[in-house]
């Protein structure tokens, strides 16, 4: 089983000719109305289908409600950008990986089992793209960490990072930021998070330790007078 695997459940017939005739091309002009339209209609029907559980929504979605798309979009998009950013620490590449992450969550949602919560699972393929993403940068000899104090916060939130912790996390490797992301952003448990990053148990901890100690040596020196 890959990293992005959706899980074994059989959706149905209707669901698959779904996902191959509008899964990867009508999910684009979808996602983007989601982003950019703020109609009445929209929110009474989102406020409609808000009174539904995930189970049902990704039902619905299966068999190709583009309502249940959008609602599915609006409960997960932030949390999906938030990780995304603060594992890049670059805003574009952030968006780019979200709704990439959302395309191929519909893409392969008829295989999706209903009996698994959807929110872990499409946060492990965003988590893991926004790792390969900043390993390529890293490859490639980028430097992110100079930016990182206004790339790695987002305005308005009130759950953003101080901007001495967002720069001191981006001074972290990929896969220690992404086990931190994991643990105290998206509040995965340090078994979800070895799961979902396909590692032991005990280098998940390591990751956890060494990561938390090293931030707070970094903005202990900023502090400093």
């Amino acid at each position: 089983m890959g990293r992005d695997d959706p899980g074994s459940a059989d959706a149905g017939d209707d669901a698959l000719a779904w996902a191959a005739g509008r899964g990867s091309v009508a999910a684009v002009p979808v996602l983007a109305d989601i982003a950019g339209r703020e109609g009445a209609g929209r929110r009474r029907s989102l406020t409609r289908r808000g009174r539904l559980g995930e189970a049902a929504l990704v039902r619905a979605a299966q068999r190709g409600s583009e309502e249940a798309v959008e609602e599915l979009f609006s409960r997960h998009w932030g949390a999906a950008y938030r990780a995304a950013l603060l594992v890049t620490g670059d805003r574009a590449a952030a968006e780019d990986i979200a709704q990439e992450s959302f395309l191929a969550a519909l893409r392969a949602l008829p295989r999706f089992d209903l009996r698994r919560p959807l929110r872990p699972w499409l946060h492990r393929i965003v988590v893991n793209r926004a790792i390969d993403w900043s390993r390529a940068r890293a490859h490639r000899h980028e430097v992110g960490a100079d930016a990182a104090p206004e790339a790695a916060t987002l305005d308005g939130d009130p759950r953003a990072l101080r901007d001495d912790v967002a720069a001191a996390l981006l001074r972290l490797g990929p896969e220690q930021r992404a086990v931190i992301v994991l643990r105290y952003v998206l509040d995965f448990t340090p078994g979800e998070i070895a799961a979902a990053l396909d590692l032991p148990r005990g280098t998940v901890n390591s990751r956890l330790r060494r990561g938390l100690d090293a931030l707070g040596d970094w903005v202990s020196e900023e502090e400093r007078p």
